[in-house]
């Protein structure tokens, strides 16, 4: 007959165990008190026993629900065991995540988020590649890629992106002989021959152009490169001048030239599959991406 117990039945002993009483036990379980009653006639019917007996101030256990409250309250300790599924313990996770990455995120998350994963999740090894962007949503779809960090305009449509921090640009160079008072006026910057950053295409229009031409002038692009850390050697081996993200900044070699006014920063984002929704040790892992990031840097 113990096939035929369930779960409410477990958890109507377990609560006549706790109050000895029925209406108390009625309460604790948000029941009326003649649905406890029907509930334990049941039980007796299940059981075999009548299991509680009344006394002057409730009700007792009998000898043989005595022997078999252990074996209630581990079944019920099991079940409040089993995990949801949007639940995760990270230090029992092993698996490979891959993250898509722009050099800058490289530099400014991917490296602190990689040293967290080693303590909080060590079973997770981290694939990191250089950012994909016409193929990332087909290989973020077919789970080769899981996460990306990169700026807003670079996400490509059918993924979600979650904003992390803003970050602007800072006008450097190598070129001592650039002298200011304060700061340098844009009309003296664009007489200096400029290197601009362009990750994939090779195009000498960099972010910031249609910002100079906004400000009535034209800067002289000269060198194009496809990484922020390319752009600082070879600001440090030439007399150029360029913008670099702040959080790269400091460098040595590099000074920063004070500007009046500045070009717009841009938006850094975690961007990912819809289907990582669905995914606990993602879901997980977006979460502290969100805090971590989006408040300390």
């Amino acid at each position: 007959m113990i096939e035929k117990l369930e779960i409410h039945h477990l958890r109507t002993l377990d609560a006549l165990y706790r109050f000895e009483n029925l209406s108390s036990a009625a309460e604790y379980l948000d029941l009326s008190q003649q649905a406890i009653s029907l509930q334990l006639r049941k039980l007796r019917e299940i059981l075999c026993d009548q299991l509680f007996v009344r006394t002057g101030h409730g009700v007792k256990p009998t000898p043989y629900a005595n022997r078999i409250e252990p074996y209630i309250h581990k079944v019920l300790i099991h079940l409040n065991e089993i995990p949801l599924p949007d639940s995760i313990a990270p230090n029992q996770i092993e698996r490979t995540l891959v993250i898509s990455a722009t050099d800058y995120t490289q530099k400014v998350i991917v490296g602190d988020l990689i040293q967290v994963l080693r303590e909080s999740a060590p079973g997770v090894k981290v694939i990191v590649t250089n950012i994909e962007s016409v193929n990332l949503t087909k290989k973020m779809r077919q789970g080769e890629i899981d996460l990306a960090f990169t700026s807003e305009g670079y996400v490509p449509d059918g993924l979600i992106s979650e904003p992390l921090f803003t970050e602007k640009y800072l006008c450097v160079s190598a070129n001592k002989n650039i002298t200011f008072d304060g700061f340098l006026a844009l009309e003296q910057l664009v007489e200096h021959d400029f290197v601009v950053t362009s990750p994939g295409t090779g195009s000498f229009k960099g972010s910031a152009d249609a910002w100079f031409t906004r400000q009535g002038l034209r800067r002289n692009v000269v060198v194009s490169v496809p990484s922020f850390f390319m752009a600082q050697e070879y600001l440090k081996q030439t007399n150029l001048v360029g913008f670099i993200p702040s959080r790269l900044l400091p460098c040595e070699g590099l000074m920063e030239i004070p500007l009046e006014k500045y070009p717009p920063g841009y938006e850094v984002v975690a961007a990912y599959h819809p289907g990582a929704k669905s995914d606990a040790f993602m879901t997980w892992l977006l979460d502290l991406v969100d805090k971590r990031f989006s408040a300390s840097i």
